[in-house]
């Protein structure tokens, strides 16, 4: 793969979220808590702490207005967050679809709503840093792969195959919601046909990539836990592993803030900025002693 650079990325935070139902009822996952933060700040993190600042986020008519008042521009936090409106739940691929004006033929990094990872991210922050050519998937060792779309590949890293939910998986590695696409994926994904579910698969999509021979797959070591939060019962145990580690460590999972200071999006000016905008709380004097510790302001 040639040496490049991945600037944008989109997050989709949009589908019906019909197995947490009755919660989804009123508000969309991505909004709803896990632990002590809206679900939405673990991807947005995800991306900022890959180095990524030009951001576009994809959500349903109903929600993309509570994001906008939940984010803003993304100014406070040293980036620019735009939105787009996927009107129905009509396949990941089609976010490529959405935000083809946004990336304006540039390469994409491109994570869904409902993923958190912990964990050293340095393999991602250097894969969006060297990236250019076809398309990078992430392969996640699971214990049920049977469970999921699942990996083969060879000693080069190029994907040889993709199964969903197969009887006898050739791999335990999974894929999760995280996936870099050269400047070609919103063509790919607009020339797709829709699945039996009058989707646009992002399977489809990798497999285009893996008929070219250009997807490749990175795999994610130990260290790096991946927190499926699908149903109730795995965004209470989400919940509950953000909660041991965070009370454990007395560090955060997934604060846009402290990312923000961390990387250098903020200077002295705006982190001050971003404690005025925050009410009395133990999140504020979390990030105050990380504005302290990096900035000297307090």
């Amino acid at each position: 793969m040639a040496s490049g650079a991945i600037t944008r990325g989109i997050i989709l935070a949009g589908g019906s979220g019909s197995r947490l139902y009755p919660l989804s009822r009123v508000v969309c996952k991505q909004l709803m808590p896990l632990y002590d933060k809206p679900l939405i700040y673990y991807p947005l993190s995800i991306l900022m702490l890959a180095g990524i600042r030009d951001i576009l986020l994809i959500s349903t008519p109903e929600d993309t207005p509570r994001f906008e008042e939940l984010l803003g521009d993304g100014a406070k936090l040293g980036i620019s967050l735009q939105y787009a409106v996927q009107p129905k739940p009509e396949g990941i691929a089609q976010a490529l679809v959405i935000g083809e004006e946004f990336l304006n033929g540039e390469p994409v990094a491109l994570v869904l709503g409902d993923n958190v990872f912990y964990g050293k991210l340095n393999f991602l922050r250097r894969a969006v840093a060297e990236f250019s050519d076809g398309a990078l998937i992430f392969g996640y060792p699971v214990l049920d792969p049977q469970r999921y779309g699942v990996l083969e590949f060879a000693k080069d890293s190029r994907v040889l195959s993709i199964e969903e939910k197969p009887e006898k998986p050739k791999s335990n590695y999974a894929v999760p919601g995280l996936y870099l696409y050269d400047a070609r994926a919103s063509e790919f994904a607009r020339n797709l046909k829709p699945s039996a579910r009058g989707e646009l698969e992002i399977t489809d999509l990798n497999m285009e990539y893996l008929r070219r021979g250009e997807l490749y797959c990175e795999r994610i070591s130990r260290g790096v836990a991946w927190i499926d939060t699908g149903t109730p019962e795995s965004m209470l145990d989400g919940a509950d592993f953000i909660h041991a580690v965070e009370a454990r460590q007395g560090l955060k999972i997934g604060c846009i803030e402290e990312i923000a200071v961390r990387m250098g999006f903020l200077d002295h000016e705006g982190a001050q900025a971003l404690l005025e905008d925050m009410p009395e709380s133990s999140y504020r004097e979390y990030v105050a002693s990380v504005i302290g510790e990096v900035l000297g302001v307090s």
